[in-house]
């Protein structure tokens, strides 16, 4: 049978997720297994329609579709988003209609699931048959069992197009609101209080519900705030996975674009920060996802701490609880506090103008008080896992986190906790006496809430 390989690495065949492949290829001769760079070409593919529809071509007459991809920044790579994209604006939805498919991705295991939820959810969005995904670590073709189970991957996709096996969908059509956004006057200013504001937004001219929104939100303030649209940028394009910045977070794009210099002077020295954008298929756009992709300059350390951050998103929020998750996790590693989303799906003007104006009070509120709220599992195992693969198997590259991660003090390993290696040295030799470990268990309850005792009793 024939597959198409959708390869979602800008590095084409020189990428780690491509030896997965050409393994599968060599472990599965009977098959056809096309690869195709659409992220290496995407430039071509989104100027050159022609270069597009031998794409679709291949597409149609494959079997299957295989997503092949690295995670770059919880997601996949700007360049596939825009490939995704390219796909609704040129109609070409019916051709992967009823496409046996199953995504293949590598990486560190950093929020490799939502970038796996991304793409099923493309693949039911276009009514695809999805038969599952695989998420290997970038060194499990190392080893033995890595391999074995990315046969078995193989070997179950193939099998489910052969037997034209059922599948079913995970994700219900996301439904838009018919609804159009004229703001009230804001009858109260809040003061920004000295603190350096900025919204960047992608915004177009015919995304009016967006564009008011984001005045209705400046005009909740005393004070001018500034708006960069990142289409007035000169971006030269997304992230090149070149790790050329691993050294000392200098990028191979330097000085040839805008990007690293408004990220330092702007972002960075921002207080407050507004992100503003229109919901494509299951993210933002592709222009979001390549500004977040540039980021990665800084390799894997925070830029953002302490930083205030409110979202005013047009299109349907709620059904979207992984773009939430993907915002939530990035901000939550930094560490910055999320103020709050606001969304247009709501469909009522006085309610969003209420939620903007309340957005614009905490935002101040929050950056007064230097209030960051305690970080969930999202970011606590996110910066656990950046901090165990900096000092690991990243360092080599990545020398520039590793001298930030020593500087700010990220490498916060539980053994350099000596009271509490202490206690669990001499607590397990006390507990095998039994008189002890009875009395141990008759005061735990007690003994667990008297250091808390203590402080609300000071």
């Amino acid at each position: 049978m024939k597959i198409v390989v959708l390869n979602g690495s800008p590095k084409g065949d020189v990428s780690v997720t491509m030896q997965y492949v050409h393994y599968i290829q060599k472990k599965f001769p009977q098959h056809e297994l096309k690869i195709i760079n659409v992220s290496q070409r995407i430039k071509k593919l989104a100027r050159d329609e022609q270069a597009f529809q031998q794409v679709l071509d291949d597409v149609r007459s494959a079997d299957g579709v295989l997503w092949a991809s690295p995670v770059y920044f919880l997601l996949v790579p700007s360049q596939y988003k825009r490939f995704i994209e390219l796909i609704a604006e040129r109609g070409a939805e019916s051709i992967f209609e009823r496409k046996y498919t199953a995504a293949l991705t590598t990486s560190i295991h950093f929020y490799d699931h939502t970038a796996h939820n991304y793409i099923h959810a493309v693949c039911d969005d276009l009514e695809m048959r999805y038969v599952g995904s695989f998420s290997a670590d970038m060194r499990d073709l190392m080893g033995e069992k890595g391999r074995a189970g990315l046969l078995v991957f193989a070997a179950e996709f193939f099998a489910a197009i052969e037997n034209q096996a059922p599948t079913s969908k995970s994700y219900r059509p996301a439904i838009w609101r018919e609804f159009e956004y004229y703001p009230g006057a804001a009858e109260v200013k809040v003061d920004a209080g000295g603190k350096r504001i900025l919204i960047v937004t992608d915004a177009e001219a015919h995304q009016t519900n967006l564009l008011r929104m984001i005045e209705r939100f400046k005009a909740s303030f005393a004070q001018e705030i500034p708006v960069v649209n990142l289409n007035d940028l000169d971006i030269k394009g997304g992230c090149l996975g070149c790790l050329h910045c691993g050294y000392d977070n200098h990028c191979a794009y330097e000085g040839q674009d805008d990007y690293v210099e408004f990220y330092n002077t702007q972002i960075k020295t921002a207080d407050i920060l507004i992100f503003a954008g229109v919901i494509r298929d299951r993210y933002l756009s592709s222009r979001w996802k390549m500004f977040f992709d540039r980021s990665f300059f800084n390799g894997h350390t925070p830029t953002l701490s302490g930083k205030q951050i409110g979202c005013i998103i047009s299109g349907p929020l709620s059904q979207n609880q992984n773009l939430r998750q993907v915002l939530q996790g990035w901000l939550e590693i930094q560490p910055a506090n999320i103020a709050g989303f606001v969304s247009d799906e709501y469909g009522d003007a006085a309610h969003i103008d209420g939620l903007l104006q309340d957005l614009a009070r905490r935002l101040v509120r929050f950056a007064a008080a230097d209030y960051v709220r305690p970080p969930t599992f999202l970011g606590v195992a996110g910066i656990k896992l950046f901090r165990d693969e900096i000092w690991g198997r990243l360092r080599m590259v990545f020398q520039a986190d590793h001298r930030a991660y020593k500087r700010l003090g990220l490498y916060d390993f539980p053994q350099k906790d000596v009271r509490t290696r202490a206690i669990n040295l001499v607590v397990p030799l006390l507990l095998r006496i039994p008189g002890f470990r009875k009395e141990f268990a008759k005061r735990m309850k007690s003994g667990m809430v008297r250091p808390y005792q203590k402080v609300i009793e000071r």
